[in-house]
């Protein structure tokens, strides 16, 4: 048994091994239709009979830590893992683009592979992030040539993950950039560690406008494809159409596992994925626990259920499978629990509206027409905008739930509370909201986060979201009113008796998302900044998914 191999087995609580020898074979030539040369890495377990093929395409690199932690643990539970590197990555000829020629090159992959006399004709998917999309992008067109797949934290679609609401996701899209450049330079160690502890460089860069500049000053040049990002930002339009997959997930014959945690920034794709696969009549798989996209405490289920997954296809033995499709964690329950569906059959809609001097109530106080009452003003100043503190980040050292007060003590952050609960109060599924303001300028955003404030008045993060205003899809009525709803990510949240539910109503969430300058200039090239006075109105509601 090697050193590694004792580790992994006891961090992550492992099935056993099947075999501790693993034989690595390094890059395997694979050749794209177009002629490129793909590098792979085969890690394959001694003495075993009739191994199966785990394959992983990554762009992060086929030493990367990633790649290491999947090949050793998988290939001692009796696969044999490919680890393939993504065109134009590690090795691998051609450029790399982003979400571009993962179909393709997936699918010659996998045409190699068939080829290869010690395969056995069997393939499992697996991986995580960008893993997990490149699965969607080639299990449309494979049929039963996959045998099953476990996209883990990934999505078909990105569009909506890298533009929630209408604005960038600024500070994950500079990072993942940087950490692209930084293995392409340095190799995939320097850029797995610059991940765990932050890259200084492109923390600053963040803060620099216009943001056409932020990849020069986070990487030292200038990158294609995020400059790309920011001139293509339309969900409709032929660059996002090219890499997009959501509408062919339902085309999926192999059996998927969907994996995502309640704090990651790509759960709202995952739902998404899982939504449209149930539309078109399949049965997929869905877990969600209580992990950040980037969570290494999520790698104990993840490895452990891909493993059960996989072996039940693999075998036939679907005994070895939940007996119910939907498992969740419910946060502050701290349980598991198991449904037939998602969203959980019997959930109900309960909609709270915020009360002038701060409250929350099912109760819609005052006037009817919303002109006539105000809940609360504040000034948002994109030179100095509300910071974001918890929720899904990348980082697991800010993100997650954090305690509250820092945001909460700003002047440019609205709070509306509601009394204290008799009885638990559970919140499972979708939530949303949607706020009636007038603002001093047609181009603003609307953040809203719903807190747990418990006995001792510390407020928590539970879930949140975000939504761009903009004269053209938020036209004000002659009251100089627009009526803006805001979609929330999903959760799964019990609330104790004696806490109170909280929302918190801004105009930032920085870095996390651009700020918005107020000007209404293209996103690549604004550099004006114009404070805008928020006016937040009776009316103003949350909607939270109550089981």
């Amino acid at each position: 048994m090697t050193v590694q191999g004792r580790i992994l087995e006891r961090i992550l609580k492992l099935p056993p091994a099947v075999t501790r020898r693993v034989e690595v074979t390094k890059d395997l030539q694979i050749p794209a239709r177009d002629g490129v040369e793909l590098l792979a890495d085969l890690h394959a377990p001694r003495g075993v009979q009739d191994a199966p093929t785990m394959l992983v395409r990554t762009p992060y690199g086929r030493d990367g830590a990633l790649s290491r932690l999947i090949s050793r643990a998988m290939a001692e539970r009796g696969y044999k893992v490919l680890i393939a590197a993504a065109r134009g990555t590690n090795g691998s000829g051609g450029t790399f683009d982003p979400l571009v020629d993962e179909r393709a090159d997936g699918l010659a992959t996998l045409d190699w592979l068939e080829k290869q006399p010690w395969h056995n004709g069997k393939v499992v998917l697996f991986g995580a992030s960008y893993l997990g999309y490149v699965q969607f992008a080639m299990a449309p067109d494979a049929g039963d040539r996959i045998t099953a797949m476990m996209p883990m934290v990934g999505s078909s679609d990105f569009h909506r993950i890298w533009y929630p609401g209408g604005t960038f996701a600024l500070g994950g899209l500079l990072a993942w950039t940087t950490r692209i450049i930084t293995a392409e330079r340095h190799g995939s160690l320097r850029a797995d560690l610059g991940e765990m502890i932050g890259d200084k460089r492109a923390r600053k860069a963040m803060g620099q406008q216009p943001l056409r500049e932020t990849d020069r000053l986070a990487t030292g040049r200038e990158v294609g494809f995020y400059q790309d990002w920011l001139i293509n930002t339309e969900p409709d339009g032929a660059y996002w159409t090219k890499r997009g997959h959501r509408d062919r997930v339902g085309e999926i014959t192999a059996p998927v596992l969907l994996f995502s945690g309640w704090q990651d920034i790509i759960l709202p794709g995952v739902l998404d994925d899982y939504a449209a696969m149930r539309a078109a009549g399949r049965d997929p798989y869905l877990t969600v626990g209580p992990w950040l996209h980037a969570d290494f405490k999520q790698a104990a289920v993840a490895f452990t259920e891909a493993h059960a997954w996989f072996q039940a296809h693999l075998n036939g033995d679907r005994g070895k499978l939940r007996e119910l499709p939907v498992r969740l964690y419910v946060e502050e329950a701290r349980e598991w629990r198991d449904y037939p569906s998602y969203p959980p059959p019997g959930v109900v809609n309960q909609t709270c509206y915020l009360r002038p001097g701060g409250g929350l109530s099912p109760e819609l106080a005052g006037s009817p027409d919303p002109a006539q009452d105000t809940i609360g003003r504040y000034r948002y100043d994109p030179a100095n905008p509300t910071p974001d503190f918890g929720g899904p980040l990348l980082d697991p050292r800010t993100g997650g739930r954090k305690d509250q007060a820092s945001r909460e003590n700003r002047p440019d952050v609205l709070v509306c509370t509601g009394d204290a609960l008799v009885q638990p109060l559970e919140v499972i599924g979708p939530v949303s909201a949607d706020i009636k303001l007038r603002t001093s300028t047609g181009h603003a955003d609307v953040f809203v986060r719903l807190c747990d404030v418990d006995e001792r008045g510390r407020s928590v993060n539970v879930c949140d979201g975000i939504q761009r205003i903009t004269p053209e899809e938020f036209p004000a009525g002659d009251d100089g009113i627009r009526a803006v709803p805001v979609t929330l990510c999903a959760t799964a949240y019990r609330f104790k008796p004696g806490h109170r539910l909280r929302l918190q109503v801004c105009g930032s969430s920085f870095p996390r998302f651009a700020r918005n300058t107020g000007t209404g200039e293209p996103l690549a090239t604004a550099t004006g900044l114009v404070p805008i006075d928020y006016e937040i109105l009776s009316g103003s509601a949350i909607t939270i998914s109550v089981l």
